[in-house]
């Protein structure tokens, strides 16, 4: 790649486009944030697609601009881990309707001059797929030897295989689902309204303002956050222990710990995340259904595939249980796919595949190693 400006760290493009959106838009143009990292090589094979969660953004293995901490996946991203930038071209993509750099609600939108705000059109898992083929047409990279994603990582892993059977090797999701439960759906509704019920959320027009929708955002990021996690967990590093203090204060401080937990985790949260996103990603999250276009049969989004799949799940996460993984490995033996499972032990819950996980490691450089990677 040498010189080519196209590939590197912290990437902006603008694209003509358009991407044809589920709910009928035409939209365009696409601006795309993103990060490769490593060469890709003389007969372009080598291209690794790394799709990030709800809150997650292109920094996958750098220095993230805003925090100053390390890249979100850093622990499975790098020199001698599984997804190695000296083997593979790792390619990673802020999502269509972010916040960091990629089309959103905080995107200028070129008729008005404007931030698009709520006037950013509704868009779906699919749609962050079908925009994220577009730039790697761009990038000249026709056939992606894997895709790996964890959570809504992993829906987008699904989707592309479903959507580009030609374009997919692989694919590896983790702590993943096919379809949003009613759960999953009321957990995300309990945030929006958060958001939307500040006061400074104005509607969505709070860009340019003094004040923002800093409380409701972190309220959001508080009730999702609790999802993440286990009870054991949660247990383990807290049980009911009291944050600083010798006694409770009968009042409404955050007495214990995991009030104080979650309080930082709220706050820390608005610093790089913007709430109109939310509400814009989450309802994505909520729209997904791959079964939905195939007759409510899921091993049709997978008919004839010739991709290979490796889903892990995690014991502890009741997010998305290990049952929604065996559902989505059921569909792919009905369709012939190639596919590959493991549950894995973690006290983290939904958390964990971002966490110290050694054996997700080893499953996962066995299966890229397996396909010649």
């Amino acid at each position: 790649m040498g010189e080519d400006g196209r590939f590197g760290l912290d990437r902006r493009t603008k694209l003509l486009g358009p991407v044809r959106l589920d709910s009928g838009v035409q939209f365009a143009p696409v601006e795309f944030a993103y990060e490769t990292y490593g060469e890709l090589n003389a007969d372009k094979s080598n291209a690794i697609l790394v799709c990030h969660a709800l809150t997650g953004d292109q920094y996958v293995a750098s220095t993230h601009p805003v925090t100053g901490k390390p890249g979100w996946w850093t622990r499975l991203v790098g020199e001698g881990k599984p997804v190695d930038p000296s083997r593979h071209c790792i390619i990673c993509i802020n999502v269509l309707g972010s916040c960091m750099g990629s089309s959103g609600p905080a995107s200028f939108d070129p008729g008005t001059g404007q931030p698009y705000a709520m006037d950013f059109p509704v868009i779906t898992i699919a749609d962050m797929v079908r925009a994220q083929a577009i730039l790697l047409d761009h990038l000249g990279i026709e056939r992606l030897a894997c895709v790996i994603g964890g959570s809504m990582g992993g829906m987008q892993a699904l989707t592309w295989a479903s959507l580009f059977p030609d374009r997919v090797q692989s694919a590896i999701v983790i702590a993943s689902t096919a379809r949003h439960s009613a759960q999953n759906i009321a957990f995300h509704e309990v945030g929006r309204q958060a958001i939307m019920a500040d006061p400074n959320w104005q509607s969505g027009n709070y860009y340019g303002s003094v004040d923002q929708p800093d409380a409701g955002l972190a309220v959001a990021r508080m009730a999702a956050h609790i999802t993440y996690l286990s009870e054991a967990g949660l247990t383990e590093k807290f049980g009911r222990q009291l944050q600083d203090r010798e006694t409770k204060t009968f009042g409404f401080d955050a007495d214990f710990q995991v009030e104080s937990y979650l309080r930082y985790q709220g706050l820390s949260f608005v610093e790089r995340f913007d709430a109109n996103s939310y509400l814009y990603i989450t309802r994505a999250m909520d729209y997904y259904d791959l079964a939905e276009e195939h007759s409510g049969v899921l091993a049709k989004a997978f008919q004839g595939t010739r991709t290979r799949f490796c889903l892990v799940s995690f014991d502890s996460d009741w997010l998305y249980p290990t049952i929604e993984s065996k559902r989505i490995v059921q569909a792919l033996n009905a369709a012939g796919a190639a596919a590959s499972f493991v549950e894995l032990s973690s006290p983290f819950g939904h958390d964990a595949f971002l966490l110290d996980a050694p054996e997700m490691n080893r499953i996962i450089d066995g299966f890229l190693k397996a396909g010649g990677l």
